[in-house]
């Protein structure tokens, strides 16, 4: 109950001093560029298109505190799915997480010995309270102990394609408030650590892969143990979910963070319309360098009023789209001397307001695909893939959040019909004036010089 008033208390203190307009709690509504913010890193990336919109400090590597269970999320769910855990698994606690789960200034459900809890409540506990024992229990439950966990999620963070990372445990501790009970082959003051982009890559994958994390992630409170006497309220630590008291429309996740190391960290996600964004700010402070909720959430919306206010997805390039002076492909050895060729699919991309015609269609054709003289060879099928198309993004530096992100503004480029092989006569015919034409070109060429 302690920890349930405080917390009640600190959002109360938020919401007045908001209200009467104090300079420490100022967040900037409706930004339209980026203004300077109190952070080590931050990013702000396009969900669909994995564009990244603004970047300060990307690759640094960082505290990342709790949003580190953003990885133990990924790898339930994806165990969950492969059907080595279910939601209904019990699990029996152990004296790591009994310990661990006591102490409610780290975050925690007080977990009894005598009692099995399921994965199911474990897992909310984790998404919305943020609560570190449980975090462990799931871990336990997938990998047998969390030193093996670990060693999966950095062998998952490589497969994603993550740089600059490491982590040491489960939950984002320091391994110093762990009691003892850090993983085995971790130092005891270690703590995890990413970059603001592995981190946002991170995200990205979560919430698209596995988009059910935000059903849980954007609860604002849930009681756990209902209707028994270890009930507890989880307050969501996202006060950005729009009831509660920094709330923001469409924010729907992800992950909050916070420890002295890492500092006030969080890696947040809103939708509205047809575009989603994520963001991720690390370290936030206020003018005076101290770090508060109020610094990474009005960072953060800014953020977001910066995305949604200045950008939009568009059709950068309709479908069947046919590149002017490219339209066809010559071809050899066919009933037909060429083939048109057009764009299969839209290219949609999240651009600046107002800078539309600034991306211009560019094609790639595959060069594998022509022979010598630079044709395809007949016969072809109609929607053969002969190359992609894809937008010069000009003088944009920022790019995307990796190079599979990138391929979201590559559609293939197709033939529109098909293109039989010319049967030996007629092939034999081209041969025969193609050699006579040369004759003649010769001969020609000769007499004129003559004269």
């Amino acid at each position: 109950m302690k920890r349930k008033l405080f917390r009640s208390a600190v959002a109360g203190i938020l919401a007045f001093v908001l209200l009467v307009g104090s300079g420490t709690f100022t967040k900037t509504t409706h930004a339209n560029e980026v203004t300077d913010w109190n952070l080590d890193a931050a990013i702000l990336i396009e969900a669909s298109t994995g564009k990244v919109l603004y970047a300060q400090n990307p690759d640094a590597l960082l505290g990342i505190a709790s949003m580190t269970k953003m990885m133990t999320e990924y790898l339930l769910l994806e165990a969950v799915e492969e059907g080595r855990v279910s939601w209904d698994d019990q699990y029996s606690v152990n004296d790591k997480t009994f310990e661990l789960s006591q102490d409610r200034a780290l975050s925690n459900v007080p977990l009894r010995r005598d009692m099995q809890y399921s994965i199911q409540e474990l897992y909310e506990a984790m998404a919305i309270y943020s609560a570190n024992a449980a975090t462990i229990a799931i871990a336990e439950t997938i990998a047998g102990s969390e030193e093996e966990f670990v060693k999966m999620m950095n062998e998952k963070a490589a497969e994603l394609g993550l740089e600059n990372y490491n982590f040491v445990n489960s939950t984002g501790l320091n391994n110093t408030d762990m009691k003892g009970y850090h993983p085995e082959g971790t130092g005891a003051t270690d703590e995890n650590v990413m970059s603001a982009r592995a981190t946002a890559k991170l995200a990205h994958s979560l919430i698209t892969e596995f988009p059910e994390v935000l059903e849980t992630s954007s609860i604002p409170t849930k009681t756990f143990r209902e209707g028994t006497d270890d009930a507890i309220e989880m307050d969501n630590w996202n006060f950005m979910l729009p009831s509660l008291v920094f709330g923001y429309e469409g924010v729907d996740g992800l992950k909050t963070g916070t420890t002295d190391f890492a500092g006030y960290t969080f890696t947040g996600t809103a939708k509205r319309g047809d575009m989603r964004l994520i963001s991720v700010v690390m370290n936030a402070t206020d003018e005076n360098g101290v770090g508060s909720y109020a610094a990474r959430f009005g960072a953060t919306a800014d953020l977001f009023d910066y995305g949604f206010n200045n950008f939009s997805m568009q059709e950068i390039v309709p479908a069947n789209y046919t590149v002017e002076g490219q339209e066809t492909l010559p071809v050899g050895k066919g009933k037909e001397d060429s083939v048109a060729i057009e764009s299969k699919d839209p290219i949609h991309m999240v651009v600046s307001n107002g800078q539309e015609e600034a991306y211009k269609p560019v094609l790639q054709l595959d060069e594998g695909l022509l022979n010598e003289a630079g044709e395809l060879t007949a016969p072809i099928e109609k929607g053969e893939v002969v190359g992609s198309l894809t937008v010069d993004l000009g003088d944009d530096s920022l790019g995307f959040l990796d190079e599979n992100s990138a391929s979201s503004v590559h559609v293939d480029v197709v033939t529109t019909e098909g293109v039989e092989k010319a049967n030996w006569f007629v092939l034999s015919m081209r041969a025969i004036g193609g050699f006579f034409g040369n004759v003649w070109d010769t001969v020609t060429s000769t007499v004129k010089g003559w004269f």
